[in-house]
This record gives C-alpha cells, structure tokens and sequence, in this order.
C-alpha cells in the first residue's frame, strides 16, 4: 500500500538568480493506493506526475509532506522500501549491449538474487511477458514495446509488493497495451499494489 500525504517537491529554476522562487514541480499531493488495486495519477503534461512516483521510488526526496510504501516512510526507510518497490521509469534505461535475459538477471542479482535464483526468476519473466523471441538479442534496435517489456520484467524481478510503472503504455502499440494491461490486472488480482 501507498499513502502520500500532502507531498511537495520544488526545483531551482534553470539560470535562477539568488532569491528567485523555485519551480513547484508538486504541491501538496495526497493519495492512496491500496493492495490488490490499480491506481493511476492523470493530469496534463507537467502537472508532477513523474516527480510524485520519483520521490514515492525514494530517486528524489520530498520537500514537504509524508508517504509511506507498506508502512515504510520513504524519506527515512529508504533501502527497506526499494527492496518492497518494483519501479519502472518512463525512460526504460534498457542497457543496449545487453539482451533481454542479461539486462532481467541484472537487475535481479542487484536485488540480491543469487545466480541461481536469477537465472531462474528470468527465465520465469521472460515466457511470462511472451519475451522469448528476442530474450538473447542484444537490446538496441529494440522497440518501444521490447524495451517496456524488459523493464518491466526488471521491475517485477524480485517479487515486490508494490509496483509503479510510469507512463507504461507510451509508445506501445494497441495489442501490445492490451497485453501490458492484462498483466497489471493480473498482478492487481495477486494482491499486488
């Protein structure tokens, strides 16, 4: 579960002059999104979206306000809730020299998986998201649609509670959305947040 309670986030202006007020990139968002639920945040391009699910990811810390993630603050827990926290970003950041099962295995040994268990958790996501005709391909040149699958199986590699996808349909085309919103609800229906 995640709770945001009056969240706020500022920036310094580009080429700001001392004194200059900042950028309000949030201001005083609160929500919940509770276990076993899809929740989304809409609003227009720059409203803070991206900025909200970054401090929520512990990636940038919250000028005011609270959120917790499974009752874990995420200003003063942070390690503990990125271990709970299955985050993909709007940029993909897919590592292009590495294929789909190298950047996936990645990911899970730095969530402590061992070789193993890695290898294993990979393979598992891999045929879960219908990645095995481009699983060994290195992943330049990927589509948009290759690349949200593998930062999705990057997400989903340790098993967290809690995911946040940002902006994952963007660029997908529709059988590929349909696909992607099949698996949000089956991960909804498994309890996940």
């Amino acid at each position: 579960m995640i709770v945001a309670e009056a969240l706020s986030k500022s920036f310094p202006r580009p080429g700001a002059r001392r004194g200059e007020a900042p950028l309000v990139a949030v201001e005083s968002v609160s929500f919940t999104a509770a276990d076993g639920a899809v929740t989304g945040l809409l609003g227009p391009n720059g409203a803070g979206k991206s900025t909200t699910l970054r401090m929520l990811a512990t990636l940038v810390r919250p000028d005011g306000g609270r959120a917790t993630v499974d009752g874990l603050d995420v200003a003063d827990d942070v390690l503990a809730v990125r271990r709970r926290l299955g985050f993909m970003p709007h940029d993909a950041g897919v590592y292009p020299r590495l294929s789909a099962r190298e950047n996936v295995h990645y990911y899970a040994r730095l969530c402590g998986l061992t070789a193993r268990e890695a290898r294993t958790r990979a393979g598992e996501l891999l045929e879960r998201l219908d990645m095995g005709g481009f699983a060994e391909r290195r992943a330049a040149g990927f589509s948009q649609g290759q690349r949200t699958k593998v930062a999705l199986a990057r997400a989903l590699v340790h098993r967290p509670g809690t995911i946040m996808l940002d902006e994952p349909t963007n660029g997908l085309d529709v059988m590929a959305t349909r696909s992607l919103r099949a698996i949000i609800g089956e991960l909804a229906a498994d309890g996940h947040c």
